[in-house]
């Protein structure tokens, strides 16, 4: 009984991460009035239009393009019950995923991390998250492809909480305006925390399933004994 209750709260829990994703995804892509044409009035394009016009462009429009994409496909990538219900399109959508973070938004964040409008620090930041969702692709491709696919599931898992880092920088900054802090160094922490401390929350919950498996094996090991 204790058992099926965690199972449907774990269940809604699921469902209200995913709705505050699409939330916050259609909230940005809202946004995009003031992308087509740029606006430099507005808060992103704020002062980038002395550099905006060249490769910037192009690397913005590819980075906002398929950065939603990928949040969508995510959600149904990493449904259990869908990935065993349509197991073709699992197949097809993931190829769609890898791709578009490999030949998209890897690049283009990697030279838009170059322009970061808060320094150094945010950039090296935004830079290390873009080389880390490529690799963290790449690994799922090619752990899928040697048919690894516990391997490949987690890989997945940590590109996809990279690539929810702009989910989680616009709820930081968020929380930061409703509670009326304000400073310089906001951007720069929220560069990395946005990345690191899912990360690190995933490596923590992780390890405890792990022991909690090891524990159970063992159990069963000196019953059966």
């Amino acid at each position: 009984m204790q058992s099926h209750s965690k199972r449907k709260i774990l269940a809604a829990l699921s469902v209200a991460v995913c709705l505050l994703i699409l939330k916050v995804t259609a909230s940005v892509v809202s946004n995009y009035v003031d992308y087509l044409p740029p606006n430099f009035e507005s808060d992103f394009l704020l002062g980038r239009d002395a550099y905006f016009y060249g490769a910037y462009q192009w690397a913005f429009y590819t980075h906002i393009a398929s950065g939603p994409l990928t949040l969508i496909f995510g959600i149904f990538l990493l449904s259990n019950r869908l990935r065993k219900r349509f197991p073709r399109w699992h197949r097809y959508i993931g190829r769609m995923q890898v791709s578009l973070v490999l030949l998209m938004v890897t690049p283009s964040g990697l030279w838009m991390s170059m322009y970061a409008a808060t320094g150094l620090v945010a950039g090296t930041g935004f830079a290390v998250l873009a080389v880390a969702t490529g690799i963290t692709a790449a690994c799922g491709w090619r752990t899928a492809v040697r048919r690894k696919f516990a391997e490949h599931r987690r890989w997945m898992t940590r590109c996809y909480i990279l690539l929810c880092s702009a989910v989680v920088l616009r709820l930081t900054v968020g929380l930061f305006i409703v509670t009326k802090i304000d400073g310089d160094w906001i951007s720069p922490m929220t560069a990395w925390t946005s990345w690191l401390i899912p990360l690190l929350v995933y490596k923590l919950l992780a390890a405890k399933k792990n022991r909690r498996t090891v524990g159970t094996d063992l159990k069963r090991s000196a019953t059966s004994a």
